[in-house]
């Protein structure tokens, strides 16, 4: 993916321009360009060896870096340019519509808030345990803050999958952690974005608690024939002698 990132205020006018070239592999980031080194960062560790090759082609790079600045420089005369039409035909007035608004016809771009989900499972090599994930989909702009609490302290060890783009051009993240299944608290995953007007907090509610009040109703029922046939075997056992 190569292009510009913008975060917008309500009001349209713009906060930053990031420009990025950014590559993929088999669903996960794999390396992605910094304009100011001219070096390639490595996001998985199958992309080493390509980073050696492309940082050995100081041309290509350059080129990649001018062709980023222009990008965003095109971008806002851009959106500069259908300003000036638009006030200069009587469409709007200059109080009534701003570059940042201009900027949303030259780049259509919004900002997506993120749909959170939280669950759990067994930790595979510890049963004694539970790996307790977030995730956060179908977000824009791509900076993100994600936490997993309980109640309401950040845990520590954290493992996150890092920010990862979407088929729709949204992106997605994913944080987990390990807990110890007989202790009682309050999770939550915890979550911060641009998109949002203020944090989103989604509970976890252990579903063990769940389970055994399931399996009691289904036990004492049993329970209960299994005793009711015992007294009926003995009654009968009595009547015959």
């Amino acid at each position: 993916i190569i292009g510009c990132e913008v975060e917008k205020f309500p009001d349209g006018t713009v906060k930053s321009l990031r420009a990025f070239d950014e590559y993929g592999f088999d669903g996960e980031d794999f390396i992605t360009f910094d304009s100011d080194t001219l070096q390639w960062i490595v996001k998985s560790p199958k992309a080493k060896e390509t980073k050696k090759k492309w940082d050995q082609q100081t041309e290509r790079n350059q080129f990649i870096k001018n062709y980023m600045i222009e990008n965003k420089i095109c971008i806002v005369e851009k959106s500069l340019r259908l300003w000036n039409e638009h006030t200069k035909h009587g469409n709007a007035t200059a109080d009534k519509i701003t570059p940042g608004e201009c900027l949303r016809i030259a780049l259509p771009f919004s900002s997506d808030s993120p749909d959170v989900y939280i669950s759990a499972r067994r930790a595979p090599d510890d049963h004694s345990k539970l790996v307790l994930s977030c995730l956060a989909t179908g977000f824009y702009p791509r900076d993100i803050e994600m936490y997993i609490r309980l109640n309401e302290s950040v845990l520590d060890n954290q493992t996150s999958s890092g920010i990862r783009p979407n088929a729709n051009e949204t992106f997605q993240m994913n944080t987990s952690v390990e807990i110890d299944i007989n202790y009682k608290g309050s999770y939550d995953c915890f979550v911060i974005h641009s998109s949002l007007t203020e944090p989103v907090s989604i509970e976890w509610e252990s579903q063990w608690s769940v389970i055994a009040v399931v399996t009691v109703l289904v036990l004492v029922p049993a329970l209960i024939v299994i005793l009711w046939w015992c007294g009926s075997k003995k009654k009968g056992s009595n009547g015959e002698l």
